[in-house]
């Protein structure tokens, strides 16, 4: 049976070539894309991971089943030439999560038919995210409940592949965690995992992972979720201070088989990202500032647009945003507070990024369509890129990027993609 190849990962550390691996959390076609041409270009693995609100038996917000983000992407590596030995696909915050405003029992078994899903679909990296309460509990459960119901989970996906020849998965797993997509409000400070908690994880899973019945996949529990002290707000981040996770960094080597998984890097600079991974978190997660740096891109465009071809579209890009998220406000109320001039402010330049769960409606998409058809075969002025797309602008004018409109997309998503995969070669 072929080995999973984040099996070993709390070893490479001490090896040449990668000592952690970036994990993209991104639905959005461009992205992965520009992440597959990356790994390519670097001879790399790609790990693309998925939500449970993204993807799900239901269809997340993506309207894909796990089998259908398999399909979906393995199309892409098939128009990119991406080898899919290479590609790992992940499923992330596996858990009661999109079901928590339901009675535990029942959130839990859908839960279940989730990861039964995922794990079908041939995902070989599962994040179990138990740690949210359910309707009647509190919004944080404690340690032993958040693991037996973890491995419960666990317990599905090995039954799924029992007596299979393929890839056995490895389990993610961990009562601090940060909740997808970032969090809901401007953060000044935050506290880091305390290393006791950190090893408490460990221990209790494993002990839950035994009372299920399925201990002898507890070696394939190659890490936990914990916070090193990196987030990011609608108009703020907080950046890596290793001296603050120092304490937390040492205790891995009281769990010399498990690294540290990084949520909510997004933003971090190239530097804080290799202390990261020297620090052993070897994983990091990055899927807003993807999408962000893409909606810059699109944004950029759209103005470059308007000034060579003044009046040719029915409305600019931005027009079109604006109008869908004030009609369909449901996926960013929640996260935009203050006056009308400030929610406008963050819906299109928030570093959370809610616009990333527009992009696939039918008016956004065709805008999008239209932008690019208005630019298609147009050699774009390079002073018009210093302009509008200043962060491109100097591999454009070195020649290794084409002044042309799907180029410059895929430039922008791929300086973020840059700073994780160098960051990670450590």
């Amino acid at each position: 049976m072929q080995q999973n190849y984040l099996q070993d990962i709390a070893t490479w550390s001490q090896r040449s070539g990668s000592k952690g691996i970036p994990s993209i959390c991104s639905a959005h076609p461009v992205v992965i894309k520009a992440s597959m041409l990356h790994a390519l270009n670097r001879d790399a693995h790609l790990l693309v991971e998925a939500t449970c609100n993204q993807v799900n038996q239901d269809g997340g917000y993506t309207g894909m089943t796990p089998a259908d983000f398999r399909e979906f992407v393995e199309k892409i590596a098939a128009e990119t030439g991406f080898p899919l030995e290479k590609l790992i696909l992940g499923g992330d915050h596996l858990g009661p999560n999109p079901w928590k405003t339901l009675p535990s029992e029942e959130a839990m078994v859908k839960a279940k038919i989730m990861i039964k899903a995922f794990a079908e679909a041939g995902f070989t990296k599962l994040h179990l995210d138990t740690s949210m309460g359910c309707a009647g509990e509190p919004v944080a459960l404690p340690d032993t409940l958040t693991a037996e119901r973890a491995a419960a989970l666990a317990t599905v996906a090995e039954a799924v592949l029992e007596g299979s020849a393929g890839i056995k998965p490895v389990y993610i797993v961990g009562t601090e965690v940060p909740i997808p997509g970032g969090a809901m409000e401007e953060l000044e400070v935050l506290d880091v995992t305390k290393p006791d908690a950190a090893r408490e994880t460990i221990a209790v899973h494993r002990k839950a992972f035994e009372r299920a019945g399925v201990l002898a996949a507890f070696p394939r529990v190659i890490g936990a979720v914990v916070q090193p002290g990196v987030e990011f707000g609608n108009g703020n981040i907080i950046a890596y201070e290793p001296g603050k996770a120092r304490a937390l960094s040492a205790s891995l080597s009281d769990m010399p088989d498990m690294v540290f998984e990084a949520h909510s890097t997004d933003y971090q600079t190239q530097d804080a990202l290799r202390r990261l991974v020297l620090d052993g978190f070897a994983i990091l997660k990055v899927g807003p500032g993807l999408t962000f740096a893409l909606r810059e891109a699109y944004y950029g465009l759209d103005q470059i647009a308007e000034f060579l071809f003044a009046g040719r579209r029915r409305e600019m890009l931005v027009t079109t945003v604006e109008r869908v998220l004030i009609k369909d406000p449901k996926n960013w109320e929640k996260y935009y507070h203050g006056s009308a001039e400030q929610q406008r402010l963050q819906r299109h330049f928030s570093y959370s990024d809610r616009i990333r769960y527009y992009w696939p409606h039918s008016e956004i998409d065709d805008a999008v369509r239209e932008l690019f058809a208005v630019l298609d075969g147009v050699d774009i002025p390079e002073t018009l890129i210093s302009q509008y797309l200043q962060a491109i602008y100097p591999a454009v004018r070195d020649g290794r990027v084409k002044p042309e409109a799907r180029a410059l997309a895929i430039a922008a998503v791929d300086r973020i993609l840059d700073n994780y995969f160098t960051a990670c070669r450590a």
